[in-house]
């Protein structure tokens, strides 16, 4: 497989075409392939290039071993984000987080296989493909509520439509992890494989899928959008306004204090 040009140009990222499918590996494996503001970046210009690349039909999304992506690099971002939220000031409409909105309206059909733990953003990034494929060694967790945030667009938006709203809310209220056969079992994934086999089953899956009409694949994505799921921009404004606050609160500080202290949170509601 070699790189498309522009490919180069990725410094956290590895993009790649073959045969009118594109992959898009995050390429952090030292950091569990944690998202930090380069990867946000990367991973938005890599699925708006694919979306505009004529010659793509389908995308894979995946990550480099042993993890498909461990959230937020918590260390690196904490700090930016606080200064950069409480900079904000009010505005009247949020926009939604450009790397998910990349990936939400992408163009072509995205399939994420999922070779490894996929938690916070790491789910969301999941949550938002059309397709998911899982490893057996792979797992999920909506971890935002343990940090004293919420999900973004793909646990807000596109979970409760995927595995229904009783579901989605247990996941999201508690935060806690599940395993790659659960996540089959609430058809959360489509399948299971052995972990050997995750890529040539993501790739035979995505060469079926960009061997139709490219134009007719464009809309009846868009349509199955519509139908399913309807329009992101209003959640994920709505999303990002929340966060900005929850940012700011007492909570959210004791939740990641308690993360790096590895003890409990003591929650106050301030």
């Amino acid at each position: 497989m070699s790189p498309s040009q522009g490919a180069q140009d990725f410094t956290t990222l590895l993009y790649e075409r073959q045969d009118h499918v594109t992959t898009i590996t995050l390429n952090r494996p030292e950091r569990r392939n944690a998202l930090n503001r380069t990867l946000y970046r990367e991973l938005e210009r890599a699925f708006l290039a694919a979306s505009a690349d004529p010659e793509t039909r389908c995308v894979i999304v995946t990550g480099a071993d042993p993890t498909f992506c461990a959230g937020e690099d918590v260390k690196e971002l904490m700090a930016e984000q606080a200064e950069a939220t409480a900079a904000m000031g009010p505005v009247v409409r949020y926009p939604p987080t450009p790397a998910g909105q990349a990936i939400a309206l992408c163009e072509k059909p995205v399939i994420a296989a999922v070779n490894g733990a996929a938690v916070g953003w790491g789910m969301e990034i999941a949550l938002l493909a059309d397709l998911r494929i899982a490893s057996e060694r792979a797992s999920f967790a909506e971890l935002f509520i343990k940090r004293g945030l919420i999900s973004d667009l793909g646990g807000l938006w596109r979970l409760p439509a995927i595995v229904g709203p009783e579901k989605a809310a247990e996941l999201l209220f508690t935060g806690d992890p599940i395993d790659a056969a659960e996540a089959e079992r609430i058809r959360l994934v489509g399948r299971v494989t052995a972990h050997a086999e995750l890529m040539p089953q993501a790739r035979a899956l995505a060469q079926r899928i960009a061997a139709n009409p490219p134009l007719a694949l464009r809309y009846m994505k868009e349509g199955l959008r519509r139908g399913a799921f309807g329009d992101p921009a209003a959640i994920g404004s709505w999303a990002i306004e929340v966060i900005r606050r929850l940012f700011l609160t007492e909570d959210h500080r004791e939740g990641v204090a308690a993360y790096f202290e590895k003890r409990p949170p003591v929650f106050t509601g301030r």
